[in-house]
């Protein structure tokens, strides 16, 4: 397979607290990669920096092989990178559209826009049928496929997922996670973050577990989901 995204090395720290130590992970194109660990392992920030979002003090971060850390997250978005972040952060006041459309701002190609608004419409239908309804005034669920969908509009080669299934009723995480799929089967790759790390282990390649920071084991999912000490701390056997 053929590297996509690099991230070697990287530290990031909020002040003098430092968030993510020496870390380092790689993404192949085509693939599904999940970071897994507890609350405050350093998760997050690591896909805001690979954004753009947060600049790291040291290391350094490729996608299609040239350098991006330090680079804006805007020009990021450019480059075929589009992060669905945790919490949603749709933007309320406005329609479902009108938030879709805002996720195609720095594209060109009025065909291109108007064949993902419809895969996004045909990959979650029910915002179809929400397309015109105010996005603060949709449930939970509605608010996450619209962000997940918001993220897509960019035409992203690699998705970055942060907590797809926080919140959401059991059918509704099935829901996304099958979803999940379809879109990878579609030719975008993706760097997800879930909580859920049963269902984070379904549906990944592979898989780094983070902790305090640091990258603390990776490697194919299924060889993980044998290892003890996972199973024990994030699969509750």
């Amino acid at each position: 397979m053929t590297s996509l995204l690099e991230v070697k090395n990287i530290e990031v720290a909020y002040g003098k607290i430092v968030a993510v130590k020496d870390v380092s992970l790689s993404v192949n194109d085509g693939e599904i990669v999940t970071l897994i660990g507890s609350n405050g392992a350093g998760k997050s920030t690591t896909l805001r920096t690979i954004s753009g979002l947060l600049k790291p003090k040291s290391g350094e971060i490729t996608f299609k092989g040239n350098r991006i850390d330090g680079t804006p997250g805007h020009e990021i978005v450019g480059l075929g990178i589009c992060h669905a972040p945790e919490g949603r952060r749709i933007f309320q006041r406005m329609s479902a559209r009108e938030n879709l459309e805002l996720g195609a701002f720095l594209r060109n190609d009025k065909a291109g826009v108007a064949a993902d608004m419809d895969r996004v419409l045909e990959l979650f239908p029910r915002l179809k049928e929400r397309i015109e309804q105010r996005a603060g005034t949709m449930s939970g669920g509605e608010q996450q496929m619209l962000a997940v969908s918001r993220a897509l509009m960019g035409s992203p080669k690699l998705l970055l997922l942060d907590e797809p299934s926080m919140g959401l009723a059991p059918v509704l995480v099935e829901a996304i996670f099958e979803t999940i799929k379809k879109i990878r089967q579609q030719g975008t790759t993706i760097l997800l973050i879930e909580q859920n790390a049963m269902a984070a282990l379904d549906v990944a390649d592979r898989a780094y577990v983070l902790e305090s920071g640091k990258v603390k084991l990776s490697g194919k999912t299924a060889d993980l989901r044998k290892n003890d000490e996972i199973t024990k701390a994030y699969l509750g056997h």
